[in-house]
């Protein structure tokens, strides 16, 4: 008897432990519901296996992204990608990003027909990108150019002043590291950024006087950092048609695509991937409200990319 009042905390803490198991178990067994319906109702089982118009979207910032690049080579190689539609929603980026994602929308125009879809926004690298296409079919009121290129950089130098901080350093010639923030910039300094500058324009403007029905000189008129809208741009040859996704299939119908194909947007792989609801699990976290990966985390506390190194090809409204 004297051992009862221990079996009875016992039972508590048993049956404690098998009610929070018990909890546990519901909500993984009620996630894998989820998944497993977005799974077969989203993507479906070999929905990539079967013809289909694959769309991939360009967005925010660009910069030098592998997995887009994988995404757009996967595209190339696959046979079921009939067509592909980029759509495109970015105020551009680095330059060195644009070219890459250029180049290798370029090798996926050899194997199949690609349309660039512009959305609000597709200015500097963004443009850039859209010219690798095909045709481009903007909005009305999309914004559209913005073809150029620089580099920014600070002069902290008064506030060192006022602060009281001098800055001391040895360096092997005058202009390495510069230019600098921590001293004024000087003429050399400039002259060496602006060539630089301007070997990029040129090499920009290359580009699209390849890509487009424009004269040299066309473009380096239109390429004065200009923004215009997808009416504007329309009538300046910057882009084909006016119009959103179902121009985009029409276009892609011209050149042999069936319009009947299901459009399938390809999404960035999860580093999860190998698992087979992994991008289920992603949108059945959406559904519930959760940060369906690490980047929207770190999205939502507000943590993007606030400076860009290297030459630039962006628009700041």
């Amino acid at each position: 008897m004297a051992t009862r009042p221990d079996d009875m905390i016992d039972r508590r803490r048993l049956r404690r432990k098998l009610t929070f198991w018990r909890v546990v178990s519901i909500c993984i067994a009620a996630l894998g519901l989820v998944a497993a319906s977005a799974w077969i109702l989203g993507e479906g089982i070999g929905s990539t296996s079967v013809d289909h118009i694959a769309k991939i979207r360009i967005e925010g910032t660009i910069t030098e992204d592998e997995e887009l690049l994988k995404q757009l080579e996967r595209m190339r190689l696959s046979s079921s990608v009939k067509g592909v539609i980029l759509s495109i929603d970015s105020p551009g980026g680095t330059t060195a990003g644009g070219e890459a994602i250029f180049d290798e929308v370029r090798r996926l125009a050899e194997a199949k027909p690609v349309v660039a879809q512009v959305g609000t926004l597709a200015a500097s690298a963004g443009y850039m990108i859209a010219s690798a296409s095909d045709h481009i079919v903007a909005r009305k009121s999309s914004i559209v150019g913005s073809i150029g290129v620089l580099v920014q950089f600070p002069d902290v130098t008064g506030l060192m002043d006022k602060v009281g901080i001098k800055l001391e350093e040895v360096k092997s010639s005058p202009l390495k590291a510069e230019p600098s923030p921590f001293n004024p910039t000087t003429d050399t300094e400039r002259a060496m950024i602006r060539s630089m500058i301007l070997d990029s324009y040129d090499w920009f403007i290359g580009l699209v006087e390849q890509r487009r029905p424009l004269t040299k000189s066309e473009v380096a008129t239109l390429a004065d950092g200009s923004v215009f809208t997808g009416r504007q741009a329309l009538q300046n040859k910057l882009v084909d048609e006016l119009g959103g996704e179902s121009e985009a299939i029409g276009w892609l119908a011209t050149k042999g695509v069936d319009g009947e194909l299901k459009v399938v947007e390809w999404k960035p792989a999860d580093s999860a991937g190998l698992f087979p609801f992994s991008r289920a699990l992603a949108t059945a976290m959406g559904l519930l409200g959760l940060p369906s990966s690490t980047a929207g985390m770190l999205d939502g506390l507000g943590t993007e990319r606030l400076f860009l190194d290297g030459l630039v090809s962006v628009w700041h409204p």
